[in-house]
């Protein structure tokens, strides 16, 4: 089941904007009228719908970084547009829990509680390695500069 986020940041799921969900690969739902764009961490998704899989092994860190952030603070511009983006990996803790940290650090969350806060509102697994916590800490660097 598709969880909601709800502190403070606006990462929320239906209730305010931006919108975005996160979902494990068992929630996948085929035809899905308010799926505007999905960003998946898993190639084992195969979307039909609007969406970007990122090259990004189980509890690793993606393939292509650089790109990876591109494709999060993309997806990330879709849902401060309105439009509701579903974040997803196999189980939806480890990476989609490290998305969902990127994402609150673009919603404003402070990179060193970044983690923490989506652990409080998201799940107490979120983000499963501290490689992960790493690059959360090393895309926060990449966006503060402009890269």
């Amino acid at each position: 089941m598709s969880r909601q986020l709800t502190a403070d940041h606006g990462l929320r799921l239906y209730h305010a904007e931006p919108f975005v969900r996160a979902s494990s690969i068992r929630d996948r739902v085929e035809p899905d009228p308010t799926r505007s764009f999905g960003l998946y961490l898993d190639m084992r998704w195969l979307p039909t719908w609007p969406a970007e899989v990122i090259e990004w092994p189980d509890y690793g860190i993606p393939a292509d970084r650089e790109r990876a952030a591109v494709q999060i603070v993309s997806a990330f511009a879709r849902a401060r547009r309105g439009e509701l983006v579903e974040v997803g990996c196999t189980g939806g803790l480890g990476r989609t829990g490290t998305v969902l940290a990127c994402m609150a650090v673009l919603a404003g969350e402070p990179p060193a509680s970044a983690v923490d806060w989506v652990r409080r509102a998201y799940n107490p697994a979120a983000v499963e390695t501290s490689a992960q916590q790493q690059w959360v800490r090393w895309f926060a660097d990449r966006v503060s500069d402009g890269s």
